[in-house]
């Protein structure tokens, strides 16, 4: 199959789309949490309430969260960025020094964050290189105040709201 796309010329271009940047995380069979850093989320149904995110089919995380079955979402501000870069990596404990809790769902919730969403896991589909992921919502909450962590043009960003 022949790529008429350039890879490089891709991530720049969508790279100018900015996204905002989740952990989304469960508690483990062994009680610990297992969890990545993840930029492609977005809403998707009201009714029934319904969120949207890819996951790398790479990522040695995915299968400990996936096997939960449900999991938290948690949208990082501002001041998260090593949050983020702990998450984000591979291997080791990426939980440690990193404040967290369980919710009453089982989900995992980073302390700090702008929000969270307790998801019980609807659908994964197989899209190239990404695993599309589809999770009921079973609870969320917001907390007052503070900005997002967004990623931009292949870097972090933030951004000044009213």
């Amino acid at each position: 199959m022949e790529r008429l796309i350039d890879p490089r010329a891709f991530r720049e271009v969508l790279g100018a789309f900015a996204s905002g940047i989740t952990v989304v995380a469960a508690v483990g069979e062994d009680g610990r949490p297992a969890g990545l850093a993840c930029q492609s989320f977005a809403s998707l149904s009201l009714d029934p309430p319904l969120v949207l995110l890819c996951v790398g089919r790479s990522s040695s995380s995915w299968p400990a969260v996936r096997a939960a079955g449900r999991f938290g979402i948690s949208i990082l501000a501002e001041e998260q960025r090593t949050v983020c870069e702990q998450l984000g990596r591979r291997g080791g404990d990426k939980f440690q020094g990193v404040g967290w809790e369980a919710s009453r769902h089982g989900a995992v919730h980073i302390t700090g964050a702008l929000a969270t969403l307790d998801c019980a896991l609807e659908t994964v589909h197989e899209a190239g290189d990404h695993h599309l992921v589809t999770a009921r919502i079973l609870g969320l909450a917001a907390r007052d105040g503070g900005a997002p962590l967004l990623y931009f043009r292949s870097d972090y960003a933030t951004g000044a709201f009213a």
